[in-house]
């Protein structure tokens, strides 16, 4: 009897195991005809920012850059920082300070020596800071405030171009191997939790629909008279083509002119500080300014609450402002002269 239990138990396994396999493929093969009629799922990729890497976390360097007149002629590398500032200094000269990030540039300059307002600048990108000289209120604060810098002084990552006919003071070329090469002799962090100065728009920002709007093909600031700089848009290529004195500024290794796809405007006091005329700037509170970019000017307002904190750009109604993805040129300009928007 225990023989025959066992016997029907076996088939009903059997028979069960083959029903349920039996189903399984038909499942399959129903499955497979369903899938035949769809489409293959594509991934579509998230949009990137052109302008910089938002995945990457390594410093950027912040270099000063010559502005006289013998010097600028030969600018070189500009195009490739993604953030440049001018500002005044003594005698009524401007000088820049050009930010870069994961660049490969080849010739950089010419370069020259720092002054102390700069530094509140290359320490909201949390940036290493590239000069050849310095003032003596920006010497006292390169060591008081710590920050990691590369000085012509000390550090040969400079090369003189004596090819060039200029006063030797305008001759301090550098380029980015030779700047990476001595951050690691000198020891620098190499990495950043700094976030981006700019909040950074991927999708095309439009500021012709706001009711405080300026058309803004042509942008003139005169700093003094030695010093105007000048913007005109280009309504194909959607950036501003810059000019110094009504002369194009052009890259003296690529013969393109330099052009932005932001401008940023901010009135900030001004006034002398020694004898020599060297300036101090008000960098820290708050002021208003302009936002330019695609052929239109917007009032803003900015605040900086330290020296280190990073500068905040607002709309006047206290909205941060976003910004086109490009470059940016952030237009340091003194409270006394008068911004021409047309």
């Amino acid at each position: 009897m225990k023989k025959v239990i066992i016997g029907i138990l076996v088939i009903l396994i059997v028979t069960g195991g083959i029903v349920g396999g039996m189903y399984l493929l038909k499942e399959k093969e129903s499955t497979s005809q369903e899938d035949k009629g769809k489409e293959p799922e594509v991934e579509i990729p998230v949009p990137k920012l052109q302008i910089i890497n938002e995945d990457s976390n390594s410093r950027p360097y912040a270099v000063m850059i010559n502005n006289h007149a013998q010097a600028r002629k030969n600018h070189a590398g500009l195009q490739d920082a993604y953030v440049v500032y001018e500002m005044i200094v003594e005698g009524g000269l401007t000088r820049l300070m050009a930010v870069f990030k994961d660049q490969t540039t080849a010739r950089l300059g010419s370069v020259r020596s720092s002054r102390h307002n700069f530094l509140d600048y290359a320490l909201e990108h949390d940036a290493i800071y590239v000069h050849y000289g310095w003032s003596p209120k920006a010497e006292t604060d390169i060591r008081t405030l710590g920050i990691s810098n590369i000085n012509g002084l000390y550090d040969d990552a400079f090369y003189r171009d004596r090819t060039l006919g200029v006063a030797y003071e305008h001759t301090a070329f550098t380029d980015m191997e030779r700047i990476q090469n001595m951050v690691v002799r000198k020891g620098y962090r190499m990495t950043t939790e700094q976030p981006l100065l700019l909040n950074y728009s991927i999708d095309e920002i439009d500021l012709e629909t706001r009711e405080d709007v300026l058309v803004a093909n042509t942008i003139t600031l005169r700093y003094s008279a030695y010093v105007t700089s000048s913007y005109v848009y280009n309504p194909e290529l959607k950036v501003y083509m810059r000019s110094v004195n009504d002369e194009i500024h052009k890259d003296a290794v690529t013969g393109e002119q330099y052009h932005f796809k932001n401008i940023i405007i901010m009135n900030v006091n001004n006034y002398n500080m020694d004898s020599y005329g060297r300036q101090n700037l008000d960098t820290v509170g708050n002021g208003t300014g302009y936002y330019v970019t695609n052929g239109s000017a917007v009032p803003i307002t900015w605040s900086k609450s330290s020296r280190s904190a990073q500068t905040v750009y607002s709309y006047a109604d206290g909205t941060e402002i976003p910004v086109n993805d490009g470059n940016t040129f952030i237009q340091i300009f003194p409270t006394y002269q008068n911004v021409v928007i047309s």
